[in-house]
């Protein structure tokens, strides 16, 4: 099994222009994600995707591997597309969010080996949910899950309801979970998902991997218990500049 992990990077993000090249601590972002991908001993290599020439020759800068995309891409899933097709030695690619500056190579592993099941299609990591405020957190997907191990609805809303409780007390009644970003694709499912139409579920939720459910693929799930932090506003990267 040959996995090609791959850090999709854009500068012009609506909420945070120039996000992957910001310092953290004397490192950019992407270089940061990028040193943390390549200790995960089990993926064959990792590229920075980007349509970029400014991301494009930092990573270069500072040894790492990235390749020009196009500018048009709707998703990071669509730019993996691109570069997974222009390798086909690779049967498994992984999609590392490129704004999650310490990600543990432990979790890119968890994702990998779903995938030690041949019937695999698709997976992602999914993580218990402890607090009221992070369940109710609109930014953060939920997840719900069956007992294979898939994830048979992702939402922005707490679910499943808790029928006649306090939304306080659901944690009590209910194991919850949420959506850790990061995907791993088996190289022939992931060029069919990039040619679906746009569904009627993620529009409605902003969520692109409802389409793949709401087409009948499988999202197999692993579960971690590691946190992540994301930095998608320039709030994000002051807190966690000051938890350094």
């Amino acid at each position: 099994m040959k996995v090609l992990g791959i850090i999709p990077a854009r500068y012009a993000s609506t909420r945070f222009p120039g996000k992957p090249l910001v310092d953290i601590g004397g490192k950019s972002m992407i270089q940061r994600v990028y040193e943390q991908a390549k200790k995960c001993t089990a993926l064959s290599d990792v590229f920075v995707a980007t349509d970029d020439e400014r991301i494009f020759n930092h990573v270069q800068q500072f040894g790492g591997k990235a390749v020009i995309t196009s500018d048009t891409h709707q998703s990071g899933t669509d730019r993996c597309a691109e570069v997974a097709q222009k390798h086909p030695e690779y049967n498994i690619i992984i999609n590392i969010q490129g704004d999650e500056p310490f990600i543990d190579p432990e979790q890119i592993a968890k994702v990998i080996s779903c995938f030690d099941e041949t019937g695999t299609q698709l997976a992602t990591l999914i993580k218990k949910i402890n607090t009221t405020e992070e369940l109710y957190n609109l930014s953060s997907p939920k997840v719900i899950v069956n007992k294979l191990s898939e994830a048979i609805y992702f939402s922005r809303s707490a679910i499943p309801h808790v029928r006649g409780e306090e939304p306080q007390r659901w944690l009590y009644h209910n194991t919850y979970y949420k959506h850790i970003g990061i995907y791993g694709y088996r190289a022939d499912i992931l060029q069919q998902v990039t040619q679906l139409p746009v569904s009627s579920l993620e529009k409605a939720e902003s969520l692109e991997q409802l389409r793949w459910i709401e087409n009948g693929y499988r999202i197999k799930v692993a579960e971690t218990d590691l946190e992540t932090s994301a930095i998608d506003t320039p709030e994000d990267l002051e807190k966690l500049i000051k938890s350094l």
